[in-house]
């Protein structure tokens, strides 16, 4: 049966619009959780695991961000330490599902989030970025401590 809401050569173009929208590369955010009771070969190896498995499915690293062991709020798997690596990277919308598949079956990591990263957050992004130019960070800020005066 013919679907009469389109006509043949409009239902062609939609699905031409969406074969297109599927091979241009979207900006992604995760972050991922490793399991911090590991030696740090393990982690090493865990991180390039992380990374190949994005490289492989058609991905850009952008940016990688390893903030380290932390204690977590609860424990996942009997752990209470995590390693956490923020990574910021382009890729298809297509290959996140393989990543994810990926992420799910090794057992080396706890926990993973990948987030598509629009617009009005980029542009937020930028905001922020630019008003902590200016004002600085309270670090930055604070004098030196005085040298302690030498008693003679």
């Amino acid at each position: 049966m013919r679907n009469t809401c389109f006509p043949p050569f409009a239902q062609y173009r939609i699905k031409l619009m969406n074969d297109c929208a599927m091979k241009t590369l979207k900006q992604y955010e995760c972050t991922v959780i490793i399991d911090g009771g590991l030696q740090d070969d393990a982690i090493a190896s865990a991180m390039e695991l992380i990374k190949k498995t994005i490289t492989d499915k058609g991905g850009v690293i952008n940016n990688v961000l390893e903030v380290g062991r932390r204690k977590m709020a609860y424990l996942i798997r009997k752990s209470s330490i995590g390693y956490y690596v923020h990574i910021e990277f382009d890729t298809v919308p297509s290959a996140i599902a393989e990543i994810e598949r990926v992420y799910r079956y090794e057992e080396n990591i706890l926990r993973f989030l990948i987030i598509q990263l629009g617009s009005p957050l980029l542009e937020m992004r930028k905001r922020v970025e630019k008003y902590s130019v200016m004002l600085g960070s309270p670090e930055d800020q604070a004098e030196p401590e005085a040298a302690p005066a030498l008693k003679s």
